[in-house]
């Protein structure tokens, strides 16, 4: 099963041209470097549902909190600490 994980984009770190962009994602405290290629509009504070480090869709900050507390109840998310997802 493939799964899309949401995340804050916090910094847009690389912007060759209009297309291809690279953003700071934060999961829960935990940063990744994310390819924006597929989320033209996206800007920093706004929550990105990513998978295999491209993302994929934006989603507002209830959906991402919700994503995060089914994942957190089946037990996939233990290794990353997470005390609050809006941080």
């Amino acid at each position: 099963m493939c799964l899309a994980i949401p995340g804050k984009l916090i910094a847009i770190t690389a912007m060759l041209d209009d297309t291809f962009r690279t953003g700071k994602v934060s999961f829960g405290g935990i940063q990744k470097e994310v390819n924006l290629c597929m989320v033209p509009n996206a800007q920093i504070g706004d929550y990105l549902l990513v998978h295999v480090g491209v993302a994929i869709g934006k989603v507002d900050e209830e959906e991402a909190v919700k994503v995060f507390s089914y994942l957190k109840n089946m037990g996939e998310v233990e290794e990353l600490h997470i005390p609050e997802i809006n941080k």
